[in-house]
């Protein structure tokens, strides 16, 4: 069974236990849901970046990881 399958299956259990209309607004929460989590990702993504960047130039030329094992 294919992931493809497996989601069409958990979609149509939802959509038997829920009912539409309340499907339909439980899809709607987990996008928003989803969406909330990315852009939660991308900032500490790009926060961690500006930390490490910041470690090599504050490092005085030694990397990263010579700094942690000090």
């Amino acid at each position: 069974m294919g992931f493809g399958m497996e989601l069409l299956f958990v979609l149509m259990l939802g959509l038997l236990v829920l009912g539409p209309k309340q499907m339909h607004s439980m899809l709607g929460h987990m996008a928003r849901v989803k969406a909330e989590l990315e852009k939660s990702a991308r900032g500490l993504k790009s926060q961690l970046a500006a930390e490490l960047d910041g470690a090599d130039i504050v490092g005085d030329g030694e990397s990263p990881h010579e700094a942690l094992d000090e």
